[in-house]
């Protein structure tokens, strides 16, 4: 059997060092998507879930799809773009804080750099940056004294932008690109393990409402930029979901115990292509 060393160079079997049970983790976007495929992986590791998202029938419908892994579940419909909807939560967990967390949730509208209005544009900044900054913060003081493991998904596009008309999206993943970087700085040695996942192009149903409404309206520089997108991929493929939940659950396991401000790219080879 695969032995690994756990920080008092004690021999763990590679099924310990994965093991989740005992954990609680806080995953948002969990309705749908990678977010789901994370819970997946947590539940079926043993960890009992707190699912965050603002689509409340696809939250009840991943808790249903995961009655049969004996984990506590629990899911809160919340606006992540409200600073004061996360506090909320948070003051509500004050007697079970979950010591994972796992920043997920993210949109990814296209829109014509010069007709970008602060509306707009902050609204993507709420969500997709804002949230993380806000939630890692209440997280590291939940847990200040104990420490925890807190993901940050950002975006190959934070490092190589390749889709037309999403510099508002550019931005604001290269901010979690940032978050993550610094926050593994400044805590590390307080007992936070602070790393993030840079995904690629992933199979999800937000890419295929996407590429179907190309097709529909011959919308010919989308379908130019997936074809270019495509022939760069090493492996010649998209990603699926459960390709970015293993790499973070790895993360989030013992097997990780060393590993810091990383940014791991799950991209297919895109970015080293």
């Amino acid at each position: 059997m695969l032995m690994a060393i756990n920080r008092n160079n004690e021999y763990l079997s590679s099924a310990a060092c994965v093991s989740l049970t005992g954990c609680r983790a806080l995953v948002t976007g969990a309705a749908s998507g990678i977010g789901e495929a994370i819970c997946c992986r947590f539940a079926r590791s043993g960890a009992d879930l707190l699912m965050i998202d603002i689509n409340q029938k696809g939250l009840e419908k991943v808790k249903a799809s995961l009655s049969s892994c004996e984990v506590e579940i629990e899911t809160h419909v919340l606006d992540l773009s409200r600073k004061a909807a996360i506090d909320d939560f948070w003051e509500s967990r004050k007697n079970h804080k979950p010591n994972i967390l796992v920043n997920n949730s993210g949109i990814y509208p296209a829109k014509r750099y010069l007709d970008v209005d602060q509306e707009f544009y902050q609204q993507i900044l709420n969500v997709n940056l804002s949230s993380a900054f806000w939630m890692c913060q209440d997280f590291i003081k939940a847990r200040e004294n104990r420490g925890g493991i807190i993901v940050n998904v950002s975006s190959i596009e934070a490092v190589t932008p390749f889709k037309e008309d999403m510099v508002h999206y550019s931005v604001s993943k290269s901010g979690v690109y940032a978050l993550t970087r610094s926050l593994a700085h400044d805590y590390g040695k307080r007992g936070f393990r602070v790393n993030g996942i840079v995904p690629g192009v992933i199979k999800t149903p937000g890419i295929y409402q996407q590429a179907k409404a190309a097709l529909k309206k011959m919308n010919l520089g989308l379908l130019k930029s997936g074809f270019k997108y495509k022939s760069r991929l090493a492996v010649g493929r998209l990603g699926q979901p459960d390709e970015i939940a293993k790499v973070v659950l790895f993360l989030c396991s013992d097997l990780a115990s060393y590993v810091q401000g990383a940014m791991i790219p799950v991209d297919g080879g895109f970015l080293s292509s």
